[in-house]
């Protein structure tokens, strides 16, 4: 069994903000496969599905992006889960717009989602699918990104040019996903994490 969320922030205020990217490839993930996200389970939305023999269930958490780690942990209980069936998808400003890479572990490099789930679960050892999103465009105030710039980055919306990256990069994003479910991790790290590190 595997348990795959999606990370962002609930409510159609936040729907298109690069922080909900994780969403967004989950949404893809469940409408590639026919899995409907239709069943409220603690504090997440869920659905369940079958792909390659493995059970799969998708959930969308329903809390705000800095307590994920409240919704995916009453899953991990609920269903009796080791940290490496869990898959988590969110978005990343570490990494160029539209790059994917996958990782089991780490720290969570100053993402409070994955903060969150690391605090919650006691352990920072689940798989990490992260979609790039870069970082805001310093080159004028030559200034390191303060607190505030980030969040205002997070929470704003893609341009008409990102988006057309962004919808090239869900599709793949929703394959690297069937990817570590069918054919495990080292198969789909060595895949998708090609053109950089990890």
């Amino acid at each position: 069994m595997k348990l795959i969320v999606g990370l962002g922030n609930p409510g159609q205020k936040y729907a298109n903000n690069r922080h909900n990217l994780g969403y967004m490839c989950l949404n893809e993930f469940a409408k590639a496969h026919k899995i409907k996200l239709d069943k409220k389970q603690g504090m997440a939305r869920t659905g369940t599905g079958e792909i390659g023999g493995e059970t799969v269930i998708l959930a969308r958490s329903q809390t705000y992006m800095n307590e994920s780690g409240q919704a995916v942990r009453w899953l991990v209980d609920r269903y009796s889960l080791k940290p490496d069936e869990l898959i988590i998808i969110h978005d990343d400003m570490d990494l160029p717009l539209g790059k994917i890479r996958i990782r089991q572990g780490g720290s969570a490099a100053g993402h409070n989602g994955i903060k969150s789930i690391i605090s919650d679960l006691g352990s920072p050892d689940f798989i990490r699918v992260r979609v790039g999103t870069g970082r805001p465009d310093l080159t004028k105030s030559g200034v390191p990104t303060s607190e505030d710039e980030i969040i205002g980055f997070v929470l704003s919306d893609f341009t008409r040019d990102e988006q057309k990256v962004v919808d090239q990069v869900i599709p793949k994003a929703a394959e690297a996903v069937e990817s570590l479910i069918t054919e495990g991790l080292t198969a789909a790290m060595n895949k998708y994490n090609k053109n950089g590190n990890s």
